[in-house]
C-alpha cells in the first residue's frame, strides 16, 4: 500500500508506545477477535505477471467495487469492511492483524537489495515515486527489521501458546517461513548469489501469491491454532536475513543504502541489484533499524556531516546529493559505438531516421519521438514486418534497446527527486526527513545512556544531537530560514528559503523529541522524569509566566522563578527545579494536597490519571541534579 516504509514504522512506535504506557494493553488485545480488514477492489496479479511487467501489478475489480457500494448503501461504512459467506463481517484477533503486513513485506524481500516496490505505490517520499516496479527499499527493509525484533519480544512475553488465525494466513506463514529456512544457507556469502536470491524471491513471491489467489477466492478461511513458536521462529529466521542485508548495505563512504535496482531479465534465472545514490532516508532507516549501536552511530552521524547530503547554508541535509542536470542538447547523445551495431549501420547508411538518426552536428540521437523502451520495440516492430530488416531486428533488436538504456537509464529513473530542484527534489532539504534523523539519534542516545554507555560515547551522542537540533527552523533567524522560524514550511531548495508552508508529520518528531529532551519516560506504566539531554541553557535566566490551558481547557498559567522551566504533560504542568541533591517529585492535587516522592518515578496510579486526564492533578514539581543536565 502507499508509504510502505511508515505502514511499518508508525504502527510500530504505537506499538511500542501502548505497553509502556499500559503494560497489558498490547498482550490482553492479541487473541481478542475485534479487528477487521478493508474490502478493497483492487487485486494484485499472480507472481508470474508481476515478474513480466512490476510497474503494472493491479487490476481493478469493478464488479467487486459495486458490490461494495450496493453494500455501503445498507449497511454504511461497515459495508465496505470484508464479509464471510454468510455476509457478516469477518473479524480476527490482532495477532493477525500485526502477522500480516510483516509477511506482505517479506514476500517482496529481495535477500541483501531491500523490500521489491512492487504495488504501484510509492513510499513514503513519493519525490522517489517513479522507483515504483523496478525500486527495492532499503527504508522498509531496516524498519522491518526492527517491527519483526519487537513482535517476538511481545510474543515472548505473552503467556498463551497457540491462537486462532485465518487458515490462509496459517498457510502464508508456513510457506514464507520453509521459503526462508530453505535457502538459509546463501546468506554465507556475501554478497548472496544472484541466482540464489531469484531463486528465494520466486519462492516467496509465490507464497503470497498463492495466499491472494485463496483470499480473493473465498476469503481466508477458516481459523486454525497458530503455534507462537512458529511466529517467533519466523521472526528469528526472517532477522537473520535482515541483518544480513542491513550489513551489505554498507556503503564504502560510510552511509547505507536506501534504495536499489531490481534487474530481473528473462533470460537469466538472476535477480540483480544495483545501487542508487545516497539518500538521507536510508541513514535514519539504518539509525532506527535497531541494529547500529551507538559507537557505529557516531561514525555514521560523523560521515553524515562529511557527505555530500550535507548542507552547510542551512547546518543540515538534503534528501539528495545535489547534483547538475544535462542541458536539452546533451541528452539523447547515442555514444558512437552505437554506430557498430548492424541494424543502426545499415540504417544510418540508408538515411532511415526511425531508430536513430544524425543530427547536423554528426552527433547520433535516438528518434525525437520515443518516450521511453516500448517506443523504441514498437519501431522495431515495424522494421521487422519489412522483410530487408526483418533478420537485422531479430539479431540487434537487444543491442538497440541496451543502448536506449544506457542512453536514458529509464530504470534507474527516479521521479523528480532526480529531475527537480524543488518540492524536496534535487538540492532540498525536506524538514520532516531532518527530524526523523533527530528523533532516530535521540533514541540512540536515551539507550547509551540508559545501557550504561561509556560516557565518551553518551557525550559525542548529545553533541552530534544538538548539532543535527541546530540546523531546525527555530534554531535560526528570519534570513537564514527565509521564513518566520516558527512557521512550519515542508522543504528548503536550494535558490530560496524555506517553501511549501503547511504542518508536515515534522510536528509530531518534534513534540517527541521535546519531550525526550525533557527527560519525560514511561517505562512499566509509571512516568519518570530523568533528563539526560536537558541543556543549562534551557533554564530561566528571570523569572516568567508560563500560560497552558488545563485538561477542562480553562487558561491558566504558573509562575518559573529563574533557574527553573515550565512545560505541559497531559496537560498537567511539570516545574523543573535544579538542586544539589537527588531528585524529588512534589503531586499537588486540585484539592490542594500535595505528595512528595523521592526519586525521580511517579507510581503508576498517578500515571493513568494523568494519561487518563482525569484532573485530580493539577500540578507536579521536580527536583532536577545539578549533575543531570549538560
Amino acid at each position: 500500500g502507499y508509504w510502505g516504509d511508515h505502514q511499518i514504522i508508525y504502527l510500530l512506535k504505537f506499538l511500542e508506545a501502548l505497553p509502556r504506557h499500559f503494560p497489558d494493553a498490547l498482550t490482553d488485545l492479541l487473541d481478542r477477535e475485534i479487528f477487521c480488514y478493508a474490502n478493497v477492489p483492487y487485486r494484485l496479479k499472480p507472481f508470474p505477471e508481476i515478474v513480466a511487467d512490476p510497474q503494472n501489478t493491479i487490476r481493478f475489480d469493478s464488479a467487486l467495487e459495486e458490490a461494495i457500494e450496493q453494500r455501503e448503501s445498507v449497511l454504511g461504512t461497515d459495508g465496505r469492511l470484508l464479509s464471510g459467506p454468510d455476509g457478516s463481517i469477518v473479524h480476527v484477533n490482532l495477532l493477525e492483524k500485526l502477522v500480516v503486513p510483516a509477511l506482505s513485506k517479506l514476500s517482496n524481500l529481495v535477500a541483501d537489495g531491500g523490500i521489491w516496490m512492487n504495488t504501484q505505490r510509492p513510499e513514503w517520499n513519493d519525490a522517489n515515486n517513479a522507483l515504483v516496479g523496478n525500486g527495492l527499499s532499503m527504508v522498509t527493509l531496516g524498519y522491518l527489521r526492527r517491527y519483526l525484533a519487537h513482535l517476538d519480544g511481545i510474543l515472548e512475553s505473552w503467556d498463551v501458546t497457540a491462537a486462532p488465525v485465518s487458515g490462509a494466513v496459517v498457510q502464508w506463514l508456513r510457506d514464507v517461513s520453509a521459503a526462508l529456512d530453505t535457502h538459509r544457507s546463501m546468506l554465507d556469502a556475501s554478497p548472496v548469489d544472484p541466482q540464489d536470491r531469484r531463486v528465494l524471491l520466486t519462492a516467496l513471491g509465490e507464497s503470497f501469491s498463492r495466499y491472494r489467489e485463496q483470499v480473493y477466492a473465498s476469503g481466508p478461511g477458516r481459523k486454525e491454532p497458530l503455534p507462537v513458536e512458529e511466529i517467533r521462529s519466523l521472526c528469528r529466521t526472517a532477522l537473520e536475513y535482515l541483518d544480513h542485508a542491513v550489513e551489505a548495505g554498507r556503503r564504502d563512504d560510510g552511509l547505507f543504502h536506501s534504495y536499489n535496482l531490481l534487474v530481473l531479465r528473462a533470460d537469466t534465472e538472476r535477480a540483480v541489484v544495483t545501487p542508487l545514490p545516497e539518500m538521507l532516508e536510508g541513514q535514519v532507516a539504518a539509525l532506527s533499524s535497531g541494529k547500529v549501536d551507538a559507537h557505529e552511530a557516531l561514525e555514521l552521524i560523523a560521515r553524515l556531516f562529511e557527505s555530500e547530503l550535507y548542507r552547510p547554508d542551512q547546518r543540515s541535509f538534503l534528501l539528495y546529493p545535489e547534483r547538475r542536470l544535462p542541458t536539452f542538447f546533451e541528452r539523447n547523445r547515442v555514444p558512437e559505438a552505437a554506430a557498430a551495431i548492424p541494424l543502426v549501420a545499415a540504417l544510418l547508411e540508408r538515411g532511415d531516421g526511425s531508430v536513430i538518426a544524425r543530427d547536423a552536428d554528426g552527433v547520433l540521437r535516438f528518434h525525437g519521438d520515443f518516450r521511453n523502451a516500448d517506443d523504441v520495440d514498437a519501431a522495431l516492430n515495424a522494421l521487422a514486418h519489412d522483410p530487408e530488416w526483418a533478420d537485422h531486428v531479430l539479431r540487434d533488436r537487444n543491442a538497440v534497446l541496451a543502448t536506449f538504456e544506457e542512453v536514458f537509464r529509464h530504470h534507474a529513473f527516479t521521479g523528480r527527486s532526480g529531475t527537480m530542484y524543488g518540492f524536496e527534489g534535487l538540492g532540498c532539504v525536506y524538514w520532516h526527513m531532518v527530524a526523523k534523523l533527530l528523533l532516530a539519534v535521540q533514541e540512540i542516545a536515551l539507550r547509551a545512556f540508559d545501557d550504561g554507555g561509556s560516557p565518551a560515547d553518551c557525550r559525542a551522542l548529545a553533541e552530534a544531537y544538538y548539532r543535527i537540533r541546530s540546523g531546525l527552523g527555530f534554531e535560526k533567524d528570519v534570513t537564514e530560514y527565509g521564513a518566520f522560524p516558527t512557521d512550519p514550511y515542508s522543504h528548503t531548495p536550494p535558490h530560496a528559503g524555506a517553501k511549501q508552508p503547511g504542518m508536515t508529520g515534522q510536528v509530531k518528531e518534534e513534540i517527541l523529541t521535546r519531550l525526550g529532551e525533557f527527560g519525560v519516560r514511561v517505562e512499566n506504566g509509571c512516568v519518570r522524569f530523568a533528563p539526560v539531554l536537558l541543556r543549562r541553557t534551557e533554564l530561566l535566566r528571570e523569572g516568567a509566566v508560563y500560560r497552558y490551558y488545563d485538561v477542562a481547557g480553562d487558561a491558566r498559567s504558573l509562575d518559573v522563578p529563574a533557574g527553573a522551566l515550565a512545560f505541559s504533560y497531559c496537560q498537567v504542568p511539570v516545574l523543573y527545579e535544579l538542586g544539589n541533591g537527588e531528585s524529588w517529585i512534589r503531586v499537588t492535587r486540585r484539592d490542594g494536597s500535595s505528595t512528595v516522592v523521592q526519586g525521580d518515578t511517579l507510581d503508576a496510579d498517578t500515571s493513568r490519571r494523568l494519561f487518563e486526564r482525569a484532573g485530580d492533578v493539577s500540578q507536579i514539581d521536580v527536583g532536577i541534579p545539578v549533575r543531570s543536565l549538560i
